[in-house]
């Protein structure tokens, strides 16, 4: 387990809203130098003629084709409304 000097776990904690045990700060900061150590290992990798991606696979349009067609009837619409108007939804006035 590695340990990264500037890690301030105390205001890593802060800024989470989380109150740790003294135990709980050594493990976790144990563990995030571990996670800082291995990105920098990463940086090391040879990524010249790597696109940059945002996803593993390429993605898709899986939409269907915007057709035109009938709507509802204003009978179906309206079948489940509490309260109807003059064909419309009948709501209670909100605004004075």
């Amino acid at each position: 387990m590695s340990q990264i000097p500037d890690l301030n776990i105390d205001r890593l904690a802060k800024l989470a809203r989380l109150s740790l045990t003294a135990d709980e700060k050594a493990r976790y900061s144990a563990q995030l130098g571990d996670i800082l150590s291995y990105i920098e290992t990463l940086k090391e990798v040879d990524i010249t003629g790597v696109e940059p991606t945002a996803h593993a696979f390429p993605l898709y349009n899986v939409w269907r084709e915007d057709l035109p067609q009938p709507g509802l009837p204003v009978e179906k619409a309206l079948m489940n409304a509490p309260a109807q108007r003059d064909n419309m939804i009948s709501v209670p006035t909100v605004v004075e």
